[in-house]
């Protein structure tokens, strides 16, 4: 057997030496450069893409689910760049050598995918999200014009407007973006030009002191999309929060009043719908009060919470959203559609969002085109080349169905329920409060500080044993969870539920790791 493959192997090697001479013969010269042919060796090409997808089924997705595998191997910077060959050459490398950069960057990369990954508003591994992400990267679209990329411009189309439906909207637009960060600047941008549509064409000279509403507890976007917008972050009115982190509608409609005879012109309210770290939802209805009162522009940052919308148990969580002018909302944290995953929904169907953002580029936007341009929506982003994101999240719909999704919302919640129940049992760990969605906050307190009374010394103590407990579990492996003072807090643990992989074992293991990382401090 081992004689045929010799010479099969070496027939092949004459083939490609007998192209080669042929092409040399023939050989067309421009600048020195032979133009015949391709200049890649695609077979070797093929190989590689072979061994390397068969490299990341049994490295990444077969171990995804794994929980004897580390959820990170943690190394130092330094110590991390000497462990892998980051150097870039004159001279391209073997396969094989670039095989085995590929096994040490998966290596010493966090496993996101795995069930005690934590640590993020994101997490776990969906199969369909994934394959679809094979699919783009493999066929490398950008989706402005229906020319080039007529399956996802038309895709994209149907889950905006099912998300629209899901908010409550009869009709309306969107585009997917970046990041919910992203979003949310399109939506200050797009209300400013709402109220005031010369800004596009003659800029900020001579135009009033803007100023926007929002959460003390919001996201931090808010502050960088002022900034960037040239609205500056002192025309961000942070409006105080209640004890658990919901915008108070009274103390909002007391600071419009007071920017209005200040000179300011309000023109946006952004409310939240689940907060960051406490996971808070802003009471909606009494805010879309206020705006309609004050003719503002609502916008609503449900980047995180906007997934309860698929719930018929939790989707009263965003009670009001369908008054809102515009919503964000990313699939990629709580339905898992893959980062990234994020969408700008606009009630309004005018055209607004096209007329805000176009600049009308002749070379890719003609208007004598022979299909129906009103399908080319790459002008109303600030992008050009743009990922077909929506197509994770569509694939996705479509494998588990809005029951699959619906059960996945359910049951992040119910998790997130058993685990306050388990805190509230255990001695050593204490709640910052009961949750509203499925960030859970508390404390671990070591034996040590049991005893002690709650004055600054304790609080000072405990303020050291989150981030001490993470370091343990982050050189262990053994699970990544985040932590952060707040508003006058000491450091506390914040869990977030979302991979449908975790299981009640896993919230046991959570805090039994907790405890036996942090009881002797």
């Amino acid at each position: 057997m081992s004689s045929v493959a010799d010479r099969s192997s070496s027939l092949e090697g004459d083939n490609e030496q007998q192209e080669m001479l042929l092409r040399k013969k023939s050989a067309v010269l421009v600048d020195g450069v032979i133009l015949n042919g391709p200049t890649t060796n695609v077979k070797a090409g093929e190989k590689f893409v072979e061994e390397a997808c068969r490299l990341i089924m049994e490295e990444v997705v077969l171990k995804a689910t794994d929980v004897n595998e580390k959820v990170c191997e943690w190394q130092p910077p330094e110590q991390l760049r000497q462990l892998l060959d980051l150097e870039m050459r004159d001279t391209g490398e073997p396969h094989d050598r670039l095989l085995k950069l590929c096994q040490d960057i998966i290596h010493f990369s966090v496993k996101t995918n795995h069930p005690r990954f934590f640590n993020q508003l994101y997490a776990g591994l969906d199969y369909y999200s994934l394959v679809a992400r094979f699919m783009t990267e493999a066929l490398n679209p950008s989706i402005y014009t229906y020319e080039v990329s007529p399956v996802f411009l038309l895709v994209e189309e149907a889950v905006l407007k099912k998300m629209i439906e899901f908010i409550g909207w009869k009709e309306g637009d969107g585009i997917f973006n970046p990041g919910g960060s992203v979003s949310n600047m399109y939506a200050m941008n797009l209300a400013r030009y709402k109220y005031c549509p010369d800004v596009k064409e003659k800029g900020l000279s001579g135009l009033p002191r803007f100023m926007l509403f929002t959460s003390a507890e919001c996201h931090y976007s808010m502050k960088k999309a002022a900034s960037f917008l040239g609205i500056g972050t002192q025309n961000v009115c942070f409006v105080e929060t209640d004890g658990r982190g919901k915008m108070i509608p009274e103390e909002l409609e007391k600071q419009i009043w007071k920017a209005r005879k200040e000179g300011a012109e309000p023109f946006l309210v952004c409310a939240t719908a689940g907060t960051t770290v406490l996971g808070a939802f802003d009471p909606l209805d009494e805010i879309a009060d206020i705006c309609e009162r004050h003719g503002l522009w609502l916008h609503v940052d449900a980047s995180w919470g906007g997934s309860a919308l698929v719930s018929r148990k939790y989707c009263k969580l965003l009670h009001g959203i369908n008054r809102a002018d515009s919503v964000a909302w990313n699939p990629h944290k709580m339905l898992m559609a893959g980062v990234q995953c994020c969408a700008l929904l606009v009630k309004d169907k005018s055209g607004l969002l096209k007329k805000c953002y176009s600049a009308e580029a002749s070379y890719l936007f003609q208007q004598d085109k022979f299909y129906d341009v009103s399908y080319d929506t790459g002008d109303k982003s600030i992008q050009c080349s743009r990922k077909p994101d929506a197509f994770k999240f569509w694939m996705t719909w479509k494998a588990v169905g809005t029951l699959g999704l619906e059960e996945r919302v359910n049951r992040a919640l119910a998790l997130s329920r058993y685990l306050v129940d388990e805190i509230k049992k255990r001695e050593g760990f204490k709640l910052l409060m009961e949750p509203e969605f499925t960030n859970v906050c508390f404390w671990y307190i070591p034996p040590s500080l049991r005893e002690m009374e709650e004055g600054p010394r304790f609080w000072e103590k405990l303020h050291l044993v989150a981030p001490a407990i993470k370091e343990r579990m982050m050189k262990k492996g053994s699970l990544m969870l985040g932590y952060q003072p707040h508003k006058g807090k000491v450091n506390f643990f914040r869990q977030v539920l979302i991979n449908p992989q975790v299981s009640r074992e896993d919230m046991d293991f959570l805090l039994d790791e907790i405890d036996l990382l942090g009881r002797d401090m």
